[in-house]
């Protein structure tokens, strides 16, 4: 019976092992990490890279917070770098491009971005890289055209020369306090071989300034060569705002200073009435109260 019980206490002790050492080996395993890098050129602004950190947790993308980034441009060297941060909650760093990286910016039509993370208990060290054309966008109007037509040209830099861009899909909107609002009927328009698309303005009586100002604005958003580019222009194509006078008149939905005088008149009335009808009780009970005592 000695070897039987030998024999199984040898077997148990085998899958114990076994279990052990699986477990030991989910634990050692890490999560996986990954890196996003976007580049933002705004009308009017600097460029700039956002950097997202995102894990996938049951079929779902999540943002890592507290994630350490360096992002360097064309080469991961100190002199290349934009500088180092943290993500915050939602996963996501800024870096601008610093005045000391212009030499190296304007040597090139075409620039990569890499970002760099450091290794953490949960995530191993992780890299990635975009490259980007340097572009710029033109907004104008249709001369002689028989409706308001915006016309958008955009250009791709290419050894020292600017070249129409094709196949860039925009968005052109009027910008409003909710957001971009679509100047016609479609969505988005892309550019043509010329780098041109035409989009025919159908926003009538549109509040603007009080000039009629409007602000269009042409957004291209996730373009896998130019990255996210912004332009804006102001046109006269709006109804203008009338100043608000002063002066206004009295109604009912006016503030309490413009109120009509008939309803003052009426509301000061009831007023008095209730305070007279409190005096005149306190009074008459006062002179009960005084007759009751010269009766007894």
């Amino acid at each position: 019976m000695k070897p039987k019980n030998n024999l199984l206490k040898l077997l148990l002790a085998f899958c114990l092992l076994i279990v052990s050492v699986n477990i030991v080996a989910q634990d050692s395993v890490k999560k996986e990490l990954l890196v996003d890098i976007e580049y933002y050129l705004p009308a009017n602004k600097l460029p700039y890279i956002l950097v997202h950190t995102k894990t996938k947790v049951e079929k779902r993308f999540l943002p890592v917070k507290d994630i350490k980034i360096a992002v360097f441009m064309d080469s991961d060297s100190a002199a290349h770098s934009l500088g180092n941060s943290v993500t915050d909650e939602n996963g996501t760093a800024k870096f601008m491009i610093p005045s000391s990286m212009k030499t190296v910016w304007e040597s090139s039509a075409t620039h990569s971005f890499i970002a760099s993370t450091g290794a953490t208990k949960e995530f191993d060290e992780t890299r990635n890289e975009i490259n980007v054309t340097k572009s710029k966008i033109e907004i104008d109007t249709v001369a002689g055209a028989e409706s308001r037509t915006i016309q958008v040209s955009v250009f791709s830099l290419s050894e020292g020369n600017w070249i129409p861009a094709r196949d860039v899909e925009m968005k052109i909107g009027v910008r409003r306090a909710g957001g971009l609002l679509p100047v016609g009927e479609e969505e988005t328009y892309t550019t043509d071989s010329t780098g041109t698309v035409q989009a025919e303005f159908k926003r009538e009586n549109l509040p603007g300034d009080t000039k009629g100002n409007l602000s269009i604005v042409v957004k291209v958003e996730g373009n896998e060569m130019l990255g996210n580019l912004e332009s804006e222009k102001m046109l006269t194509w709006g109804a203008p705002r009338q100043p608000v006078s002063s002066n206004h008149p009295r109604t009912l939905w006016s503030t309490r200073d413009k109120a009509p005088i008939w309803l003052l008149f009426m509301a000061i009335s009831i007023m008095a009435g209730v305070w007279g009808t409190i005096v005149y009780l306190i009074a008459t009970i006062i002179r009960i109260k005084k007759l009751g005592k010269q009766a007894g």
